[in-house]
C-alpha cells in the first residue's frame, strides 16, 4: 500500500473534519483498511456508506459501495470509481462524495469544506502518535504524487511480516471481533498473497472485486450463523473466487431435514454441497450458484445442480446482497420448495450433477424468464 504515514495523515484530516456529532456528514469508523460515513438527508435520513482501501491505493480509488438500494447513493457511489490521479486519494474521494450527496439531494456544500479537508487544518500529533514530526509541513493533497514505487513496495513487504507474525502470535488473532484463530489465520494468508501478488505484477481479478470478497469472507467469519455451524466455507486452492459451502441445518420442520438425518447415517454426509464461483465484475454481478451434492429433487434445483432464483440472475441481483443473506435465501428456496435428496441417484457412477450441464441449464432458465417474466419464487421468499 501507499506511504502509511500519508494515509493516516489523510485519515486524521478527515475524522477532524466530519466528528461523529456532525450533523451533515460523519466518518463513524476508519482505520488503513476500511472507512465508514454516514451521510445525513435534509429530511433527517441517515446513509451508511463504506469504502476498502486497497492494496494498490491510491493507484486504483477506494472501492464505495453501501447497503442501501437509493439510486442517488449508488449513483453517487458508482462515479467514485473513474476518478485517476489526486482525486484517488480518500481526502479528495470524500469531497467528491459529499459533493455528489449535496447536489442529488438538493442541498449546499459545507462552506468550509476546503478548509475542513486541509491537511494545514490539523492539530499537531502528539509525540507518541508515531506520526510526522511537530515541525513537520503538511503539504496540500496537490503535492503528494504516485510515483513512490520502492517505498510503497518497501512498507508492503514490512506489512506482510507483521501480518504473518500474527498468525504465530495468538493474542494478536484475537484482535478482530471474535473471528477463530484458525479463520483470521486464513485472511492474514490470502492478504499476504494479495501484496504479494501486486508486487509481482501478476494480480488476478480485479481490485473491487477482490476486495469486496475479502470482506465478505471476513464478515462471515464474524457471524452468528457460521458460528452456530449453520454452513461453513472452504475457498478452492486459496482463491476468493470460488467457495464451497456446506450448508448444515435447514428448517426442522422440513423433509428436507429429516433425508439430511438420513443422508448422515446412510452415507455419512452431514451437509448440502453448493459451488459459488465469482467473476470479475463482483458485486456488480451474482456470483454463479450450484449444488454439487447430494442429487435433489424439488426445492428449485434444476437439471445439473444449478438454481431457480431471480436473485441468482442479473436481473434480480442487487450490489448490497451480502453471500451470508444469499446462502441463507437459498437454503429458504429449498424449503419453500419441497428438497428432497434422491439417495439413489448419489452412489457412484450415478451421479447427475456436473458444471456444464449446471451452466447450460441456468442459460436455459434465464432466457425462459426474460420471455415470461418470474412466477416462483418470488424474491423476498428466497
Amino acid at each position: 500500500m501507499a506511504c502509511l504515514t500519508t494515509l493516516k495523515q489523510e485519515i486524521r484530516v478527515l475524522e477532524n473534519a466530519f466528528p461523529k456529532s456532525d450533523q451533515l456528514f460523519q466518518v463513524v469508523a476508519a482505520s488503513v483498511d476500511e472507512l465508514t460515513c454516514r451521510f445525513v438527508s435534509k429530511c433527517g435520513k441517515k446513509y451508511d456508506i463504506h469504502a476498502n482501501i486497497t492494496e494498490t491505493y491510491p493507484h486504483s480509488p477506494p472501492v464505495w459501495f453501501s447497503e442501501t438500494e437509493d439510486a442517488i447513493i449508488t449513483n453517487s457511489i458508482e462515479r467514485l470509481s473513474n476518478t485517476t490521479g489526486r482525486d484517488n486519494h480518500v481526502v479528495q474521494q470524500v469531497k467528491l462524495l459529499l459533493q455528489e450527496l449535496c447536489s442529488s439531494f438538493g442541498m449546499h456544500d459545507p462552506p468550509d469544506l476546503e478548509q475542513k479537508l486541509s491537511f494545514n487544518a490539523l492539530p499537531p500529533p502528539s509525540p507518541s502518535a508515531g506520526s510526522v514530526a511537530p515541525d513537520s509541513k503538511h503539504p496540500p493533497m496537490e503535492d503528494y504524487e504516485d510515483s513512490e514505487m520502492e517505498e510503497e513496495e518497501e512498507d508492503m513487504e514490512e506489512d506482510i511480516q507483521l501480518d504473518m507474525d500474527d498468525t504465530t502470535n495468538s493474542p494478536n488473532l484475537q484482535k478482530d471481533d471474535g473471528i477463530d484463530p484458525t479463520n483470521l489465520a486464513t485472511l492474514v494468508r490470502l492478504k499476504a498473497n494479495q501484496r504479494q501478488d501486486y508486487l509481482r505484477g501478476s494480480i488476478s481479478g480485479t481490485v473491487q472485486a477482490t476486495d469486496r470478497l475479502m470482506k465478505e469472507l471476513r464478515d462471515i467469519y464474524k457471524s452468528d450463523a457460521f458460528k452456530a455451524g449453520v454452513y461453513s466455507v472452504d475457498l478452492i486452492n486459496d482463491s476468493l473466487y470460488e467457495w464451497n459451502v456446506k450448508l448444515q441445518v435447514v428448517d426442522s420442520d422440513s423433509p428436507l431435514y429429516n433425508d439430511m438425518v438420513q443422508l448422515k447415517e446412510k452415507e455419512g454426509l452431514d451437509h448440502i454441497l453448493f459451488n459459488f464461483h465469482f467473476k470479475e465484475l463482483f458485486p456488480f454481478e451474482p456470483p454463479f450458484v450450484r449444488v454439487v451434492a447430494p442429487v435433489i429433487s424439488g426445492g428449485y434445483v434444476l437439471v445439473g445442480g444449478a438454481i431457480c432464483m431471480e436473485l441468482l440472475t442479473k436481473q434480480g441481483w442487487s450490489s448490497a446482497y451480502t453471500i451470508e443473506a444469499v446462502i441463507m435465501q437459498i437454503a429458504a428456496t429449498l424449503v419453500k420448495g419441497k428438497a428432497r435428496i434422491q439417495f439413489g441417484a448419489n452412489k457412484v457412477g450415478k451421479g447427475q450433477y456436473s458444471l456444464a450441464r449446471a451452466q447450460q441449464s441456468f442459460k436455459s432458465l434465464v432466457q425462459i424468464h426474460e420471455k415470461n417474466g418470474w412466477f416462483t419464487p418470488p424474491k423476498e421468499d428466497g
